[in-house]
C-alpha cells in the first residue's frame, strides 16, 4: 500500500467499514469470529494504520497530502466527509457504529448491564479520549480534558452540532483558549500593577534609576454550564432513532451558545463569570453618525485607542451579522457599494467582502478581519420606560475592536450524565450535559466598543 493516497485510503476504509457493520448487524450477538472476520478486522487495522502514518507526515508539514484530503472533503458530502473522519473502526463509539455510547451509560448507571460489556467498552472509551487524536484537538465546543472518560461524549457527537441552526461560538473561538486545570474553583492568573523604570546617569558613580515593580493578579471563577432533557426508557430501548446523536447535538448546541453569551456579557456574579463587555475598564467610544464615515471613523478611533494604550495592535473586529449586512449595502454617491467582494479588486473601498456566512470571518475592514457573530446583542443601550408596568431594552448592537491573545477562556471537557433515580416513577431518565469554564481579560485596554449603532434601516 506504499503509493496508495490518503483519499483513496479513506475511501477504502469507509467501504470496509461499512461491510464490517453489516456484516455485525447480522451476526448472533457474542459468537466468535470465525477466519473470514478475522481477517476483516486485521485488515481494517492495517488500513487504520496506514491512515496514522500519513495523517502524521501532514502534521509534520506534508502539505500535498493535506491538500488531497481537503479536496476529498469539498467534492462529497457532509455525512460522508464525517464518517470518513470518525467512522474508525479503533473508536468505540463511532458515527454509523453499532454501539450507542449513550445506551452503554445507562445500561451501565442502571446495572443492566449483566456480562459488563457495556462498562468495558465504556472503559475503553474513557482510555480513548486520553490517547486517541480525535479528541486531542481544539472544536468548536471545547478541549476535552481526558478526565472522566465514560462521561466524555464521542466525538462525532460534538463534531456535528454545528449544523444546527444555533449562532454557534465565533468570540468564544476567536480568543484564547487553554484547558481549564483541575482541582480548583478560582484561578488566579498574576499580573504587573507598575513596572521598573530606566533614566540617564548624568554622571558616572550617580546613583542609578531604581522604582519597585509592584504586582496584582486577576481573579478567575471556574463556573458551571449546565443542561438536561428527561427521555422515557422506552423511547432509548425500541426508537430506531440514534437518541445520543439527536439529544447531545442540540444540547452541545446550546452549550456553545451559553459559552459564547458567557465570554461576551457574563455580569461576573450570580454564577456567571466576567465577560468583555462588564470588565472594568475596558475602552468605549460612541459613534458620531449611524453612516459608512461615522462607522469608518470610530472603527479607526478603536483602532488607535488599543495602539496607544496597550501598545500592540488589535487582531479583529467583530459585529453582528445585521450590522455587517447594513454595511455592505451602503453605496457612495455615484450608486456603488462600498463594500465589495474581494474578487473585484476594489482600489477605494471602504472594506472587503470575503465570505457570506452568518458567522466567522467574512471580510476585512481597516486591514483587520471582520467578525460575524449572531450573540451580540441587539438591544443593548440605556434601558428606559414608556409605562411603569412595562420596561423597554435599547436597540443597539455593539462592536467590538479586540486584541483576542488578550482573552483568555479557560475550559474543561464537556461532560455527560444520566440519572435513573430521578424520574424513576415514570420509566424515564435524566440526561445532562455540562462542563466548567473561567475567563482571564488580562489587558482591558486592548477592548473597545463602539456605542450608538441603533437598529440599522434596509
Amino acid at each position: 500500500m506504499e503509493k496508495v493516497s490518503l483519499p483513496d485510503l479513506y475511501a477504502y476504509r469507509d467501504r470496509l467499514t461499512s461491510a464490517w457493520d453489516a456484516r455485525m448487524q447480522s451476526r448472533p450477538q457474542g459468537a466468535r469470529l470465525n477466519k473470514q472476520e478475522t481477517r476483516a478486522m486485521d485488515t481494517l487495522k492495517e488500513v487504520n494504520a496506514r491512515i496514522r502514518f500519513l495523517e502524521a507526515d501532514e502534521r509534520r508539514g506534508d502539505t500535498s497530502a493535506l491538500s488531497a484530503r481537503i479536496n476529498v472533503a469539498q467534492n462529497s458530502s457532509p455525512r460522508s466527509s464525517t464518517v470518513s473522519r470518525y467512522n474508525d473502526y479503533a473508536l468505540t463509539y463511532r458515527d454509523g457504529g453499532q454501539h450507542s455510547w449513550l445506551k452503554d451509560l445507562i445500561h451501565a448507571q442502571l446495572n443492566d448491564d449483566p456480562h459488563g460489556e457495556a462498562r468495558a467498552r465504556l472503559a475503553q472509551h474513557a482510555e480513548q479520549t486520553r490517547r486517541a487524536p480525535e479528541y486531542q484537538e481544539f472544536r468548536d465546543l471545547s478541549r476535552v480534558d481526558g478526565e472522566g472518560g465514560y462521561f466524555s461524549p464521542p466525538a462525532w457527537l460534538l463534531d456535528q452540532f454545528v449544523t444546527y441552526a444555533r449562532p454557534g461560538r465565533p468570540f468564544a473561538n476567536l480568543i484564547q483558549r487553554r484547558p481549564l486545570p483541575g482541582g480548583t474553583d478560582s484561578l488566579n492568573v498574576p499580573k504587573i500593577l507598575t513596572g521598573t523604570a530606566t533614566a540617564i546617569q548624568a554622571a558616572d558613580l550617580d546613583p542609578v534609576t531604581e522604582v519597585d515593580l509592584t504586582d496584582t493578579f486577576i481573579n478567575c471563577p471556574v463556573r458551571t454550564i449546565a443542561g438536561q432533557q428527561g427521555i422515557a426508557v422506552q423511547l432509548i430501548d425500541q426508537s430506531p432513532i440514534a437518541m445520543d446523536e439527536v439529544i447531545f447535538q442540540d444540547l452541545a448546541a446550546a452549550f456553545a451558545v451559553a459559552v459564547d453569551k458567557q465570554c461576551l456579557y457574563g455580569r461576573g456574579t450570580q454564577g456567571e463569570i466576567l465577560g468583555v463587555n462588564s470588565t472594568p475598564n475596558i475602552q468605549t467610544i460612541a459613534v458620531d453618525s449611524l453612516d459608512v464615515k461615522g462607522i469608518y471613523a470610530a472603527i479607526a478611533n478603536a483602532i488607535q485607542k488599543v495602539l496607544t494604550t496597550r501598545y500592540l495592535p488589535p487582531t479583529a473586529i467583530v459585529m453582528h451579522p445585521r450590522r455587517w449586512s447594513w454595511l455592505a449595502q451602503l453605496l457612495d454617491k455615484n450608486d456603488r457599494p462600498l463594500f465589495v467582494p474581494e474578487a473585484g479588486a476594489p482600489w477605494n473601498a471602504a472594506g472587503v467582502l470575503t465570505d457570506v456566512a452568518p458567522e466567522g470571518i467574512v471580510g476585512q475592514v481597516l486591514g483587520l478581519p471582520v467578525v460575524l457573530d449572531a450573540n451580540i446583542t441587539t438591544t443593548s443601550g440605556s434601558e428606559y420606560y414608556v409605562d411603569p408596568s412595562q420596561q423597554y431594552y435599547g436597540d443597539e448592537d455593539q462592536v467590538i475592536v479586540l486584541r483576542a491573545q488578550d482573552v483568555v477562556l479557560y475550559e474543561s471537557g464537556v461532560r455527560g450524565r444520566v440519572l435513573p433515580e430521578t424520574r424513576a416513577t415514570t420509566l424515564s431518565v435524566l440526561i445532562q450535559l455540562y462542563g466548567y469554564l473561567a475567563i482571564a481579560v488580562r489587558y482591558p485596554q486592548s477592548i473597545c466598543t463602539i456605542t450608538g449603532l441603533t437598529e440599522p434601516a434596509f
